[in-house]
């Protein structure tokens, strides 16, 4: 799966609308209750709703054996439940299993695994290290599984298709209103254009390259790991893609070179060593990413935004085009 999809405008009703309607909870709920009851759980309080994003929302209700969570995803990502139990199958060391899954719905339950990696303190370097080095396991037992994981709906951002996605990006963008905070106008068009050969050579160096495509978790870090019985299991794989595997490390180098405190050499050493890799062979892979994982960042942001209303599209619609002039930006 990699669309583009339809513009903002083409949506008669926000996700945030949607999911907040009674005639929706009332369903939402019906199936999670049911969810528990399957597995021999009872439901000891009502059902609450404590998130509501544009692009997903969250139930919780408790039962007599925890916490049970239910998660909504909008029309972009209700691939998630679907790829969340493939991975839960092929890698259960790196991903605990749904309670429910239905994936035409895109619905998912799961248990509360309590607390995660980074809820109670500044994750360090050792235990960021510990969060990639199992990010860097389940790619690996991912690569032999495109087939399942394609058919559980994740999207196909490998590297041979990241130059035409750019091509489709721009196109989209450029077409937009001027008054969309995702339009871009005809110089940044050029500009984005003339970048082209660039993410052209990059893809090719990824494609060539010591590493494989592979499930790539979009959003990876010490807030999206879970800590049970001392091991860390990965969720929230709303913004996953089958894309180069090194493309997972973009976010999180964001993350630690805007904190400004830790070593990142340190903090990617355990996915360096987990994937095999010489610090040079990493660095020139890290280089080629800083192209190609704009473009499918980008698109992530956008299909997350497709059913938007006017006020979060104000507070979220830049996203996607802050991604994608990322390839314009010096590396590193």
């Amino acid at each position: 799966m990699d669309a583009i999809g339809p513009t903002l405008t083409a949506m008669t009703q926000p996700f945030s609308v949607r999911v907040t309607d009674p005639a929706w909870r009332s369903e939402a709920q019906a199936w999670l209750v049911a969810a528990c009851e399957a597995d021999g759980r009872v439901v000891t309080g009502p059902v609450e709703q404590p998130r509501v994003r544009p692009w997903s929302t969250q139930l919780v209700v408790p039962t007599d054996a925890g916490r049970v969570w239910f998660k909504a995803n909008v029309a972009g990502a209700t691939h998630e439940p679907a790829v969340h139990r493939v991975l839960s199958r092929l890698a259960p060391a790196e991903v605990l299993p749904p309670l429910a899954v239905d994936a035409e719905r895109g619905w998912m339950a799961m248990p509360d695994h309590g607390a995660v990696l980074g809820d109670d303190h500044d994750p360090s370097e050792q235990e960021w290290s510990d969060v990639l080095r199992g990010a860097a396991r389940l790619q690996r037992k991912a690569v032999a599984h495109h087939d399942a994981l394609a058919a559980a709906g994740l999207p196909e951002c490998p590297p041979a298709t990241v130059p035409d996605r750019l091509d489709r990006l721009v196109a989209t963008f450029e077409a937009l209103e001027p008054a969309h905070p995702t339009h871009v106008d005809a110089d940044l068009a050029a500009q984005l254009r003339a970048a082209r050969p660039l993410v052209v050579d990059a893809a090719a160096r990824l494609a060539d390259g010591p590493v494989p495509a592979t499930f790539q978790h979009g959003d990876a870090h010490p807030w999206n790991v879970f800590v049970e019985g001392g091991r860390l299991r990965l969720f929230d794989f709303g913004d996953a893609q089958w894309a180069h595997a090194v493309e997972v490390l973009m976010v999180p180098y964001g993350i630690v070179r805007q904190g400004g405190t830790l070593d990142w050499p340190s903090v990617v050493e355990g996915y360096r060593l987990e994937w095999e890799l010489s610090h040079a062979e990493l660095d020139e892979l890290m280089a080629a990413a800083a192209l190609t994982h704009p473009v499918n960042r980008a698109l992530t942001w956008w299909t997350s935004l497709l059913e938007a209303s006017p006020a979060e599209l104000a507070e979220y619609g830049d996203a996607p085009l802050w991604h994608l002039k990322n390839v314009l930006e010096p590396w590193p």
